[in-house]
């Protein structure tokens, strides 16, 4: 959605009046405690309300619940969530008067430059590093502010404002650091003005508003070049392997640094067998840290939070405390509790993997944490369209699961046509022929009641997926053998 009157100036936020449209989302939630922050006045609506909402509110921040339609007389500035098309009725008014509208990408690019901004992108592992690397900037007492698409605890939520100013290090008296998970869906990264970046990954996914992988790595490579140059402080660490580096630094004007498990990566990152993991930079070690997070990806994450950290003032010492105290976010890999069977507790744990790659890592991750007789993983698909899509990819992801089972596909954002097109009981064939227990179930409830007949002594169970699965997880844990949800 990029509205018509996009272009139109904007007002000093300081004293305006902003109304949040989609406001109980949570990246518009935690946009909305930034804009508070920088002295707006902010208000707005949401069609569902819900936890979210009563939070915003206890913070100050008044939201309606209903269909929208009408704004604030005193009005200054619109900002609306990419779910809200043109023809959303809040919005058509605002156009109507003359308001200032941006979606929140172009918001998060407006407070980009009046902070020093760090960006964080790529395919996965976006929210866990942005957190990440917001908490070892806090432990080394440069106070950043951020904004993520998932909530950390430790953070005290999904966003922090964060100094005006980076009170101490390399950067003391610059402009205040604003970590932000930067998405690619809809090219909205693509309205971001950071002058640090981290590409963890770049694979196909959101092939519903790309044509093609090539798509896909093109965005990239824009959001690339709109780094600053060297010279002015623009920076990108790019993972060595899995990001077609080549392509998406080709031509930028950045300084660019590599990260990865290769030995020409600038800083090569090493598992021990103890568990601790090393970076090293021409040979010497930078970072050395036994993390809390299950997984070599995370080790991959920590390390990129790691060294730009490190660029960014943050004192070794502190980071490497930092990496080894961070204890994750929810709905990744989160530890929900233990569901009291008959015969015994299973270990269940719940993540927002939705892409075949996250799915992979995972579930190996926790396997190798675990060790479990056998591991459940419940998966609810997301998108028809991108179960389509990707379907050989899913099919063969759950390689490290013993048994997988498959509600039905979450429907978001897809043409009504796209639900002809792909089942879970497609995808529960294609997954049995490579080799894994699988099952389409229907309903969420089904789902439940499915897992509770399923499970033995000594399994484990993972709720996976980006729509509301993690209610099977918090049923099984709550009431046992207990009510459905």
């Amino acid at each position: 959605m990029r509205p018509a009157t996009a272009t139109a100036p904007l007002p000093t936020l300081r004293g305006s009046r902003v109304w949040m449209v989609g406001a109980g989302g949570t990246g518009m939630s935690g946009l909305a405690r930034l804009l508070l922050a920088a002295g707006a006045r902010v208000a707005g609506e949401d069609r569902e309300g819900g936890e979210t909402v009563d939070r915003l509110r206890a913070d100050g921040i008044p939201i309606a619940e209903g269909p929208g339609g009408a704004i604030p007389d005193d009005a200054a500035l619109v900002v609306a969530t990419a779910a809200a098309g043109a023809s959303h009725p809040t919005l058509r008014a605002a156009m109507e008067r003359g308001v200032p509208v941006r979606t929140y990408a172009q918001m998060l690019g407006e407070l980009h430059r009046v902070r020093t901004g760090v960006s964080v992108a790529g395919t996965h592992g976006k929210s866990t590093t942005t957190c990440l690397l917001t908490w070892i900037l806090l432990q080394a007492g440069l106070d950043p502010g951020f904004i993520a698409g998932a909530t950390c605890a430790p953070l005290g939520g999904n966003a922090r404002p964060g100094a005006e100013r980076v009170p101490s290090g390399a950067l003391a008296g610059q402009p205040g650091l604003l970590v932000t998970e930067s998405c690619e869906f809809d090219r909205s990264f693509h309205h971001l003005r950071p002058a640090v970046a981290i590409v963890n990954n770049v694979e196909a996914e959101h092939l519903d508003c790309y044509g093609s992988l090539e798509d896909v790595i093109d965005a990239f490579q824009q959001f690339a070049a709109s780094l600053p140059s060297a010279r002015d402080g623009g920076f990108l660490l790019i993972a060595h392997e899995g990001a077609h580096r080549e392509r998406v630094t080709h031509g930028i004007a950045a300084a660019v640094e590599t990260f990865g498990t290769h030995a020409q990566a600038t800083h090569r990152v090493e598992r021990l067998v103890d568990g601790t993991v090393h970076v090293t930079r021409a040979g010497a070690v930078s970072l050395q840290w036994r993390p809390r997070l299950m997984g070599a990806h995370n080790a991959l994450n920590g390390a990129a939070a790691g060294v730009i950290a490190l660029r960014l003032g943050a004192a070794r010492e502190d980071v490497e405390r930092a990496l080894e105290s961070f204890v994750g976010l929810d709905r990744r890999q989160q530890f929900v509790g233990l569901a009291r069977m008959p015969f015994g507790d299973v270990r269940v744990f719940d993540d927002y993997g939705h892409h075949p790659t996250e799915i992979r890592v995972t579930l190996q991750a926790i396997r190798e944490a675990t060790t479990p007789r056998r591991l459940v993983c419940v998966f609810q698909p997301h998108q028809h369209s991108r179960t389509r899509l990707l379907m050989d990819s899913f099919a063969t992801a759950f390689g490290h699961a013993d048994l997988v089972l498959l509600p039905d596909i979450h429907f978001v954002r897809d043409p009504e046509a796209e639900r002809t097109k792909v089942s879970s009981e497609m995808l529960a064939e294609r997954v049995r022929a490579a080799g894994t227990s699988a099952l389409a179930v229907g309903s969420l409830e089904s789902a439940l009641e499915r897992a509770r007949a399923s499970l033995q002594v000594g399994d484990v169970l993972v709720t996976m997926g980006a729509g509301s699965v993690w209610r099977v997880a918090r049923e099984l844990v709550q009431s046992g053998a207990g009510d459905a949800c």
